[in-house]
């Protein structure tokens, strides 16, 4: 679902309008003592100034500080704003995130892969969403960037149309050495959350932290995206 991306913390608001109102109040009541108080001390012992001296840059200092306060609230909630809006800005649009959790839509399941060097000896496994094994397979990776496409068949030969799966990518090189691979996966955005302190990207029921999206591609064209092109950064899509 797409939620408000506009809403501020009422809570907050309220809570330092109070304090606003009530440092001011002392402050005045505070003034208004000082005053009668040096109107009518006694010439011959006259009252000690400092202690009202002392109270009154506590009063100036605990102003200011709200003050502050009221501004760095404004610029966060600015920024939240400004959040909020880039997230929904990707509805509709292909984005590639981190993660190895994608959904087998259309036939297909999508992972793209990085990986450091060449691994010759690497086991794939696919998990479905209860942790089940459904397929495994054994390939040579080439240095580089590069997607892995499951067309839902198993190991067993049955034909999955849909559902949720996690790939694990075991990569070793000639000589048995684990090669670092990094993976992500790729979706349309159909929604955001934005009801919490990050917003979320939704591709089906998937939630997907914004800060973890590396891409964003421009609603599909009926192919998919290619990995090796050169797509807008989120940096670069709020721009």
């Amino acid at each position: 679902m797409v939620d408000s991306v506009s809403g501020t913390s009422t809570a907050s608001g309220s809570d330092l309008g109070n304090s606003r109102k009530t440092i001011a109040d002392n402050f005045d009541t505070f003034l208004q003592l000082l005053i009668t108080q040096l109107k009518n001390q006694n010439p011959l012992e006259p009252l000690d100034t400092n202690q009202f001296t002392q109270q009154l840059v506590q009063f100036t200092s605990v102003e200011q500080q709200l003050k502050t306060n009221e501004f760095l609230e404004a610029m966060m909630q600015s920024s939240q704003n400004s959040t909020n809006a880039q997230a929904v800005s990707y509805v509709g649009k292909t984005v590639t995130a981190s993660g190895a959790t994608t959904d087998l839509l259309d036939g297909a399941a999508n992972w793209i892969y990085r990986v450091d060097a060449a691994a010759e000896n690497t086991n794939i496994t696919i998990k479905d969403a209860s942790g089940n094994v459904v397929y495994t397979e054994n390939l040579s990776l080439a240095a580089g960037t590069d997607q892995i496409v499951w067309d839902g068949t198993t190991s067993s030969g049955t034909q999955l149309t849909s559902g949720r799966f996690t790939i694990t990518i075991d990569a070793r090189d000639g000589n048995g050495k684990y090669v670092p691979v990094t993976t992500e996966m790729q979706g349309v955005v159909d929604g955001v959350d934005v009801s919490g302190s990050e917003p979320f990207i939704l591709i089906g029921d998937l939630r997907i932290p914004l800060s973890s999206i590396s891409a964003v591609h421009a609603p599909s064209s009926g192919t998919d995206p290619d990995p090796d092109a050169d797509p807008e950064t989120p940096e670069q899509e709020a721009a």
